[in-house]
């Protein structure tokens, strides 16, 4: 069998939405790689053809032991590749999921090996997210998206969707980032939630504000 980058982008990004949306069928991962539903046909019977995913009667994908294996290897490296752009060579946090999306196929043992003794392996990457933490973890952790604080409490940011580089750079030109405490002040007839950040009031329309997992901030 011929691990091809492409093989491993869809075995990435099937791990990447179970993680984010629970269930996955091949309309997800269209929607995830933004390719058409006969590419992602095409692929799913390779995939399958090569036992690293399994697909049911009702459609849903799941990755085999193996496909899981390259899944957790890649996101693995994609994530050492981020923490060393923005930590060690100071890359706009923003930027640097774009960056690894092309460097982690070259990562060799070696440098993998590197990184980790420089890194470390129990940080987050610059967008907050630890691999492999399901939507279920993060609820279990007190993790809530944006839009679903309630309204007069304070909240600190933990991370966000990193797949949106235009959505991240608008965060980031409003100083909203991993960290950052906000309070959240009320959600909106319009369909957007006002909170404040500092001594500033913005709204942030729905679908960004499904975007981002915050805590409960005490007191």
């Amino acid at each position: 069998m011929k691990l091809t980058i492409s093989k491993e982008d869809y075995l990435k990004a099937i791990a990447e939405a179970e993680a984010e949306e629970g269930t996955v069928i091949a309309a997800t991962i269209a929607r995830w790689l933004s390719v058409t539903p006969p590419a992602v046909a095409l692929a799913l019977r390779r995939l399958r053809r090569d036992k690293l995913v399994e697909v049911d009667r009702k459609g849903r994908i799941a990755l085999t032991p193996a496909g899981r294996e390259v899944s957790d290897k890649l996101r693995f490296r994609h994530h050492l590749v981020e923490r060393m752009l923005h930590e060690m060579l100071g890359m706009e946090w923003y930027k640097v999921h774009d960056e690894a999306e092309r460097l982690e196929h070259s990562i060799s043992d070696d440098l993998e090996r590197k990184l980790i003794e420089k890194l470390g392996t129990n940080h987050a990457c610059p967008h907050g997210n630890q691999i492999n933490k399901s939507v279920a973890e993060r609820h279990k952790l007190g993790f809530r998206l944006l839009w679903e604080a309630n309204p007069g409490s304070s909240v600190k940011v933990e991370s966000m969707y990193e797949r949106d580089r235009q959505l991240l750079e608008y965060f980031d030109g409003l100083g909203i980032r991993p960290g950052v405490e906000l309070t959240v002040l009320k959600r909106n007839y319009d369909g957007t939630v006002s909170i404040r950040l500092g001594k500033n009031s913005l709204n942030l329309g729905e679908p960004a504000a499904r975007r981002v997992w915050v805590s409960h901030v005490s007191g």
